[in-house]
């Protein structure tokens, strides 16, 4: 490519890699623009084009009038913007308004193999070293795929915003062997619950006690994790799962009220002595959001290692296991763990069920409190 490609059209020229408008100053207009106007156009010739006809246009109308303009501005909303992925991955996770922690793994792993590029920048070849990446980790084919529908759905949203030509190279990428190491989770029984309560409760320990809270609930750790006192109501025996500033839920069907029975009830008693006043699990929050993962760590390196490998997740399954065997609606059960129910269009309308219905499922299946 050189100099000729934009040479029908007056003021430009190419050097290196980019185009550029250079324009001549009018005598009595140079102690406002200099002798000469010089404007980067940058290195793609479609923009460029568009750049120097809107500062052509601009130019000649300031010249033939004396009006001074300020082209910079004027030409701002045609002037191609740029973006790396970690940019366009938080506008993205804002504007969606969705739990940061997936696409945020996505983009740090993907930079660390191909760098924090241009979105515009990444190949096929990235896409590769990036499932290989997560092989060599050992990573579960599941989260492979998860990890890389977060940098499509992100790299979608750019070159849609961008107005980038381009093929998505995360899409329809093939994992090896996919979905042939999954393992069905395993689940508590009855007995496991209760001894894991008791000794959770004998503990003195601010992080153990969310184990009976997450068995008499259902919740997400994340959910418990991030509860401010407000959300509290021991005079009800209910908590409140919803967002705040510092805590997004995983998805709109997250929110709910949920009734503490059993064990719930002395656990989240001892969880509240540990409060600051503010939340009820302090030690995990940071100015940046609640570190529910450092929570998952700590109770998972108890539970795995007095439950055979079991972890604090196994209990939402097992509460779905535990309200299944009770013939407790599908629907309500979707409610109580807070997962979206697609089963019927039925289930999208109305308020769903309050919480002392939800209360007279769960004592259905509550672990007997001997110990109490």
């Amino acid at each position: 490519m050189g100099a000729q490609v934009l040479s029908h059209i007056q003021h430009t020229f190419f050097r290196g890699n980019n185009f550029y408008y250079n324009r001549r100053v009018p005598e009595p207009l140079k102690s406002a623009y200099g002798s000469v106007i010089r404007l980067n156009l940058g290195s793609d010739e479609r923009q460029a084009r568009a750049l120097a006809v809107r500062m052509t246009d601009i130019l000649d109308a300031s010249f033939r009038t004396g009006v001074v303009v300020d082209f910079q501005r004027l030409i701002r909303p045609i002037k191609p913007r740029t973006f790396t992925l970690s940019e366009i991955a938080k506008e993205y996770v804002h504007l969606k308004d969705i739990d940061e922690l997936s696409p945020r793994l996505a983009v740090q792993l993907l930079s660390s193999v191909s760098g924090d590029i241009c979105v515009e920048g990444y190949t096929r070849d990235d896409a590769r070293a990036f499932v290989q990446a997560l092989e060599d980790r050992g990573v579960s084919t599941s989260t492979i795929r998860r990890r890389i529908n977060s940098i499509s759905a992100i790299l979608n949203y750019a070159y849609a915003e961008l107005d980038v030509d381009k093929r998505n190279p995360f899409t329809r990428v093939v994992i090896r062997g996919e979905g042939k190491d999954r393992k069905k989770r395993g689940t508590f029984s009855i007995d496991q619950l209760s001894e894991g309560y008791v000794e959770a409760l004998a503990s003195n320990s601010h992080v153990r006690v969310l184990f009976p809270i997450l068995g008499e609930t259902g919740c997400r750790i994340g959910e418990v994790v991030g509860l401010r006192v407000e959300d509290v109501d021991l005079e009800k025996n209910i908590i409140h799962i919803r967002p705040h500033p510092h805590r997004r839920l995983k998805t709109t069907g997250s929110e709910r009220s949920l009734p503490l029975v059993g064990y719930a009830v002395k656990a989240m008693r001892e969880a509240l002595r540990g409060s600051d006043g503010r939340y009820v699990f302090p030690q995990y929050f940071k100015p940046d959001g609640f570190v529910s993962t450092h929570a998952s760590n700590a109770l998972n390196k108890w539970i795995k290692g007095r439950f055979n490998g079991l972890t604090a997740h196994c209990l939402r399954h097992t509460m779905r296991d535990r309200l299944r065997a009770v013939e407790a609606p599908l629907e309500m059960i979707d409610q109580i763990g807070g997962w979206s129910s697609i089963n019927t269009m039925g289930s999208k309308y109305g308020q769903g069920y309050d919480v002392e219905q939800l209360r007279k499922w769960l004592s259905k299946v509550v672990v007997s409190q001997c110990c109490l």
